[in-house]
């Protein structure tokens, strides 16, 4: 089984409270969250764990609260000597829109996409607003999509496995890297989601439910299996990695 490196490049970001991401904890702290597109290498393949936001806000202020550079989607490609048309597949976590926006440039690329997410972003709950059809008409319509309905391997040394915190459909993506088996988490989570504080582990909880979930209980338990799966966490809006090339 060969080896991959993970290149976790932000393409956008968001300010909000922080309980967007941890459940009733946080309240009333101003939080920026960097979006990342993953871009995946290794064994002649060149991979993404979805494409980000189209047109990424970008400024010194958030730049600075996440510690690294904001790029568009060609810009932060470039910096690896790859392009949209060089991307053969992309892994989607999930279809809200700042995880699909860049989809239609990978012109060439197998989307893998759980079935449930297709239905949501098709015909979404009022609450779930996030879901916006448009940027995935196209390679639907080009026949780039294939749907998932279960845990599979897409590569050796690279599984989707659902974890449906987040979202019904939601997909996290176990890779094998030179340091061990990496996730890079199908929910909108960070750090602190897994590594709770001393005020929070004194309630006996050993994980943080993401702020934004399907079911808070069954999140729970999704949180505790993904960590115990995996020798490197990377939930997928935590600050730190926008400041590191690879992984």
């Amino acid at each position: 089984m060969g080896h991959y490196k993970i290149h976790p490049i932000v393409m956008g970001t968001k300010i909000f409270d922080k309980t967007m991401m941890t459940y009733q904890y946080g309240y009333g702290e101003s939080y920026t969250i960097p979006i990342y597109s993953w871009y995946i290498e290794g064994n002649g393949h060149k991979i993404l764990v979805d494409t980000g936001e189209m047109s990424p806000g970008r400024s010194e202020s958030r730049e600075k609260a996440i510690g690294g550079k904001i790029y568009t989607f060609e810009e932060g490609l470039n910096r690896w000597d790859t392009g949209p048309e060089d991307i053969d597949m992309v892994l989607h976590t999930h279809l809200h829109n700042d995880h699909c926006e860049n989809d239609d440039k990978c012109i060439n690329a197998t989307f893998y996409v759980h079935e449930k997410e297709l239905e949501r972003i098709h015909n979404p709950h009022p609450l779930d607003f996030r879901y916006m059809e448009d940027y995935i008409l196209e390679i639907e319509e080009n026949n780039q999509i294939k749907k998932l309905s279960k845990n599979v391997e897409i590569l050796p040394g690279i599984e989707m496995m659902h974890t449906p915190a987040h979202t019904e459909g939601g997909m996290s993506i176990f890779v094998e890297t030179g340091e061990g088996k990496a996730v890079i988490t199908g929910f909108c989570c960070i750090m602190e989601n897994f590594t709770p504080p001393p005020a929070i582990k004194g309630m006996e909880m050993e994980v943080i439910p993401p702020g934004t979930h399907i079911n808070t209980y069954e999140a729970y338990d999704i949180l505790m299996k993904v960590k115990d799966s995996a020798d490197i966490l990377l939930p997928f809006h935590e600050p730190k990695f926008a400041s590191i090339d690879t992984i």
